[in-house]
């Protein structure tokens, strides 16, 4: 990370096919878990490499050895490592969702939901709700638990789902679920002890949806809708603020900022707070390629102390430590 140079680098399988318009690009962030690096293809090729030299330990394929059913524009999760097991969305009839031993790929346990769902373009969480830990997807027909230890179908809440777009990542504090699509709207559930149900609290069209996800941070969520960056109560769903920023952004949260990274690829720094939009600094990466009509969708990271922001094959490293 010092110098920018290339380590290694690894095909980890085919280009996902898309329907409708064409997005051919890669798709997932990969997850690192010790020495080890899992990563999916947008064509469901599931592969853990070394993290030293990019060798490769073992492989998968979520539509060979699932029969996994992907959304329109193909495979999108980035992995889930939970202890000694990797959690996914293959998609279809027979294992909606898979837990994987992380060490070798093979399988602990499968779950078909009642009713069968394609995989969607979010990325699992872990949660603990009324005493069962368990995972939380927000699959092509909406979000849903699974149960941690066994893959028993808990409960589903379709308000917020857009068949096509289901992009964000849940947001779980407690017995509380936060989901959105652009489409559709995002809105907030209750997940009912003892039953399978996921009763509404709140929805409304405006709120959080954008696919550069929301971030909860104390009782407050932060988020895209839209071109406007915005504030909201999240027990309530009252908005405490909205601004235009640098329009419709992904989002992450470190030291009490929010680091956006605008689908312009411009980036800004932001006070997380709820009194008002307080603007600390913003940017543009020099020397960008050029994406012609495409939006530039990839999430911020921060390591060390240093803000990561990738677009179209480049990767630009500012320093926050000052």
């Amino acid at each position: 990370m010092e110098s920018g140079e290339t380590k290694w680098k690894t095909k980890i399988g085919a280009v996902g096919p898309n329907q409708g318009p064409q997005y051919p690009g890669s798709r997932s962030t990969p997850t690192i878990d010790g020495e080890r690096v899992y990563a999916l293809s947008s064509d469901g090729d599931l592969v853990c490499v070394e993290a030293a030299s990019g060798s490769e330990v073992w492989k998968k394929s979520l539509r060979k050895d699932f029969d996994g059913a992907p959304g329109m524009w193909a495979y999108t999760e980035s992995p889930l490592i939970d202890g000694d097991a990797l959690i996914c969305s293959p998609g279809g009839k027979s294992a909606t969702v898979v837990a994987l031993n992380k060490k070798d790929g093979s399988v602990i346990w499968k779950s078909a939901l009642p009713e069968a769902d394609a995989a969607s373009y979010s990325s699992p969480v872990i949660a603990t709700i009324h005493g069962v830990k368990q995972y939380v997807f927000f699959l092509g027909k909406g979000a849903a638990g699974i149960q941690a230890d066994n893959g028993e179908y808990l409960w589903r809440f379709t308000k917020t789902s857009d068949a096509q777009a289901n992009v964000q990542t849940p947001i779980v504090k407690d017995a509380f679920v936060y989901t959105g699509a652009s489409r559709v709207g995002g809105g907030l559930a209750q997940v009912i002890a003892g039953t399978k149900e996921a009763k509404e609290v709140y929805f409304d069209k405006a709120l959080p949806t954008g696919m550069g996800g929301a971030v909860l941070v104390g009782d407050y969520l932060y988020g895209s809708s839209g071109p406007m960056f915005m504030c909201v109560e999240f027990a309530t769903g009252k908005v405490q603020w909205q601004d235009r920023s640098i329009g419709t952004s992904s989002v992450c949260y470190a030291d009490g900022k929010l680091f956006l990274h605008g689908d312009n690829n411009d980036i800004a720094m932001v006070e997380a707070s709820p009194k008002g939009y307080k603007e600390l600094g913003r940017a543009t990466p020099p020397n960008a390629p050029d994406r012609g009509r495409s939006k530039a969708w990839t999430y911020p990271s921060i390591v060390d102390g240093k803000l990561l922001i990738h677009d179209s094959g480049c990767v630009w490293c500012y320093d926050l430590r000052g």
